[in-house]
């Protein structure tokens, strides 16, 4: 059973006596969904509430289909700059397998086949520690990947990458969301969320001030802060 809807019922995150977030929304599967605005919006925040990384001040995040509340075991994030294992390239996969209870048959399989779907057989006994910042990303999204999750967050993940990594990481995304997961992705890339996304979510001082269908968001956005941000002018 799918854990999705996430369901984020006046949710609110405070920290230093501000208020840095508040929205009343819900995800559910299909097309990615790519989270926008300026910096300091509350694009990341919003990300690591639903992961479960921050708690909210007050509010509730609800996720369908899981009896204790833990959708930890479908559900997975990876950041602008992951964390690679002091392992090789096939180790940093197979470990989240293993420590998932996944049996090793079914772990050989399925790090083969990630190795395969991201382009790293050839680095499979390298240290993921030596990778190039594109292979890195790579393996993250592979690492997430492997695990079958319902939904997966992206935070920026092809920040600061040359344009053919960026190239090799956005296959992996799609690739990813044609096998049945979720993407819910932060990325400062205007032609990259027309490229990706389905549907917008726009973030202003911890606002959502618009959430809408891709096209619909790029042609015509409703609030004057989207229209604003889109026309590259300088909100603050």
């Amino acid at each position: 059973m799918t854990i999705l809807p996430l369901s984020l019922s006046e949710v609110a995150y405070e920290a230093g006596g501000r208020t840095l977030l508040e929205c009343d929304l819900s995800i559910r599967s299909g097309p990615a969904t790519m989270v926008l605005g300026p910096n300091g919006a509350g694009k990341s925040i919003f990300l690591r509430l639903c992961h479960g990384l921050l708690q909210p001040t007050r509010g509730h995040i609800d996720w369908r289909g899981t009896e204790d509340g833990n959708p930890t075991r479908k559900q997975a994030m990876v950041f602008q700059k992951p964390v690679m294992l002091r392992r090789s390239v096939a180790a940093n996969i197979a470990y989240g397998l293993k420590i998932h209870g996944i049996e090793r048959s079914i772990r050989d399989r399925r790090v083969d086949e990630i190795l395969q779907r991201t382009g790293l057989r050839d680095a499979a006994r390298r240290s993921a520690l030596s990778l190039s910042g594109g292979e890195q990303q790579r393996l993250a999204l592979g690492r997430a990947w492997a695990l079958e999750p319902d939904i997966l967050f992206l935070d920026e993940p092809t920040a600061n990458l040359d344009p053919g990594s960026m190239a090799a990481v956005e296959t992996i995304i799609c690739d990813i969301q044609k096998a049945g997961t979720k993407i819910v992705m932060t990325t400062h890339d205007l032609g990259q969320a027309k490229r990706l996304a389905g549907d917008v979510i726009f973030l202003y001082r911890g606002q959502v001030k618009e959430r809408a269908d891709v096209a619909r968001f790029f042609e015509s956005p409703e609030s004057r802060e989207a229209a604003a941000y889109l026309k590259g002018e300088l909100l603050w």
